[in-house]
């Protein structure tokens, strides 16, 4: 019974099949090599842009004492653990999915197995950690403010990662060793309750959470602007500006309060021409905090939209694909499974982006932490 060639067959040509083949067969032979070549680029690109981002989070809070807080604690976390992702999943990553072939041996597929299922579970999990504690802090400010301690932030990364063990650890339980020649290195999907277990556990779930969470803290976040927004009542407030064409006056603001006074706008204007000239005008306390107010919602939204988008977008495929290949062995197709690995680990090069380009401290920081190191450069 014949066999079809597998595509780690058709990346390796013999010399008879060198010597015997068209022209056609070497142009397909260099274009397939131009491919992974241009395939290593780009994931090589990838791996080191998540690793120099990380870190780069990772340096700013440790120079800034000001980014010294528990709620920077726990981002300094996330970006540790998807500085692993890039470190120890990453790079091997990309030589199986270039090579399409395993050559590195039983004892180094279960090590980055391992490490793949528990450096990505636990850069979920983070999400969940730092949404909760969003979510403390903005539901309970009193009372969690007293509890924010840099032990508590320990104690809810050490669960992350105890959770995210906890779901690496099973497959070890079942591993068989093969006597041949390793030549693929994949997780065993034949115990369908283990991939349920790990779906769930390392996405369905914490997915939910991340959506209750962060629905809850854009409700309370509302409500407080909008209570903040309403305590006091509106006032008309008359600036007076002082403008002149003499090159030596100098220009002035006065900002006057008169109550609930319906004065719209006037202008004084003297018959000199050395004369300075004054312009009064009234606007409402009210519609400015109001227009604050909706200006701050449309930030929260997007910065939650941000969130919660790029995290479902990266992350989606790959969990619906993992669940689906147990039930329908047909449906395995090996490219499409790289191209939503790869996507899932585009979430730790855009994690670090989102959680310190939404924050002014960080950028500051970062700012000034980039001043440094070009002052450093010879």
């Amino acid at each position: 019974m014949e066999t079809a060639p597998s595509y780690g067959d058709l990346l390796n040509f013999s010399t008879n099949d060198t010597n015997n083949s068209s022209g056609s067969g070497g142009e397909e032979r260099g274009s397939n090599l131009s491919f992974q070549v241009a395939l290593a680029m780009t994931l090589g690109l990838i791996t080191f842009a998540t690793t120099l981002s990380n870190a780069f989070v990772i340096a700013t809070i440790y120079q800034s004492r000001k980014l010294h807080t528990p709620a920077n604690f726990l981002i300094a976390s996330l970006a540790l653990t998807d500085l692993l992702v890039s470190i120890l999943v990453m790079p091997i990553s990309a030589l199986y999915t270039v090579l399409q072939t395993w050559t590195l041996g039983q004892v180094m597929c279960d090590i980055w197995l391992s490490s793949d299922i528990t450096c990505c579970t636990a850069s979920i999990l983070h999400l969940c950690v730092i949404a909760l504690d969003r979510y403390w802090a903005i539901t309970d400010a009193v009372e969690y403010s007293k509890k924010r301690t840099a032990g508590r932030a320990a104690g809810m990364i050490a669960t992350a990662w105890v959770i995210a063990i906890s779901i690496s650890l099973p497959p070890f339980f079942w591993r068989q060793v093969k006597a041949e020649e390793v030549t693929s290195c994949n997780v065993n999907t034949d115990h369908i309750f283990y991939t349920i277990y790990s779906t769930f556990g390392a996405f369905y779930i914490p997915t939910l959470l991340l959506i209750c969470l962060y629905g809850r803290i854009y409700v309370e976040a509302r409500k407080r602007i909008l209570k903040q927004a309403q305590k006091k009542p509106g006032k008309r407030l008359t600036s007076a500006h002082l403008i002149t064409n003499s090159p030596g006056s100098v220009a002035s603001t006065t900002s006057l309060n008169y109550g609930t006074n319906d004065t719209s706008s006037c202008d004084t204007t003297s018959s000199s021409p050395n004369v300075n000239q004054v312009k009064v005008t009234v606007s409402d306390a009210l519609l400015e905090k109001k227009r604050i107010s909706a200006a701050r919602e449309r930030r929260a939204t997007k910065t939650l939209g941000i969130i919660l988008g790029a995290y479902i977008v990266c992350w989606l495929p790959f969990f619906i694909y993992t669940l689906l290949v147990p039930l329908c062995e047909s449906c395995f197709h090996a490219g499409l499974f790289d191209i939503f690995t790869w996507l899932g680990y585009l979430n730790s090069l855009i994690n670090p982006i989102i959680y310190t380009m939404s924050n002014e401290d960080f950028k500051q920081a970062f700012h000034k932490l980039m001043m440094r190191f070009r002052c450093c450069r010879p």
